[in-house]
């Protein structure tokens, strides 16, 4: 008998969707572009859908995500790390894009009260690609730096200091472009200004956290701490408890967020710097007294957006 409804996994590459319906056990390839779309929408509308699962491989399933929103079906985004850790789950350890696929459309029925459905939003993933495309600039500024300091040949050291101007220009119009993009949509600048007023948060972590955490305000704080990879998980098994462990996340937030937080705790904001300060002479390691403040942090920046108020610059 069919069940009632089906889940739809896509693994998705540049040129080809890998679509498995579970639990009807069919599969079938068709082209990542719109025509290959319009027949799998077309496939779709004649199935009872409960949802639709694609993972997450930098940039080439957005078309496909927000073409099957437009078509009316309710679209999560999946990490590659939730895929991977749910098909080992399954003792799935051969690796194909047909597999990946059936892993996807289990994974999205299984977890489909923990997942947050995509909402197409232009405006949003402009703002991502202009802050993804910066941070590859500092990166590569950074790797330019430090072959500077060990080559000692003229010819390679003015080419590397060409290129480091040359990224210094393009970042200052990266930070130009996303300073304008925001203040151009009512949507972006009004939480932007929000986390503006937080001491600590500048003009990069408030980009970051619009562009890549869209979740912010939507979701409660243990939920956004796991999500950044700031939430220990327990291990504990009979009588051993090894205490939790913070694994994951994502890490383009969590490297800004850290350098927001020490700027914070510099400026001796009320609601972070005595919470430090209390850990850090209680003897606890520094990296676990920053993981709790960056959380601590997270969730006040959590709380301000999902409730719209101004920050206050005394702790309730």
């Amino acid at each position: 008998m069919v069940a009632d409804f089906q889940y739809i996994g896509i693994d998705i590459s540049k040129l080809r969707l890998d679509v498995h319906i579970h639990p009807m056990n069919k599969r079938f390839s068709i082209d990542n572009d719109r025509s290959g779309l319009r027949q799998l929408i077309t496939k779709l509308k004649c199935m009872t859908i409960k949802s639709v699962g694609l993972e997450a491989t930098g940039g080439y399933e957005r078309l496909a995500a927000d073409t099957l929103v437009a078509a009316g079906f309710t679209v999560y985004y999946l990490h590659p790390s939730q895929v991977r850790d749910f098909a080992r789950s399954m003792k799935a350890r051969a690796k194909t894009d047909a597999i990946d696929a059936a892993i996807i459309a289990r994974y999205v029925e299984m977890a489909a009260d923990i997942l947050i459905p995509h909402e197409p939003d232009e405006a949003r993933d402009c703002l991502a690609e202009l802050n993804a495309y910066r941070r590859m600039l500092i990166a590569e500024r950074n790797s330019h730096k430090s072959l500077l300091d060990t080559t000692g040949g003229a010819v390679v050291r003015r080419l590397i200091q060409k290129r480091l101007k040359d990224i210094a220009a393009e970042i200052r119009i990266l930070e130009h472009e996303i300073k304008v993009h925001v203040a151009e949509d009512p949507r972006l600048a009004e939480p932007f200004a929000r986390l503006m007023s937080l001491p600590g948060v500048g003009p990069v972590l408030a980009a970051t956290l619009l562009s890549d955490l869209p979740e912010l305000g939507h979701i409660g704080a243990k939920r956004i701490a796991s999500l950044v990879g700031l939430a220990p998980h327990a291990r504990q098994s009979g009588q051993t408890d090894r205490g939790g462990r913070c694994g994951g996340g994502r890490k383009s937030i969590r490297d800004v967020l850290y350098m927001a937080t020490l700027s914070a705790i510099k400026a001796k904001m009320p609601h972070l710097e005595p919470f430090y300060r209390r850990l850090s002479q209680a003897g606890k390691p520094f990296k676990k007294v920053m993981v709790a403040v960056m959380r601590k942090f997270l969730t006040i920046i959590n709380a301000i957006i999902r409730d719209k108020t101004e920050f206050r610059s005394k702790p309730a």
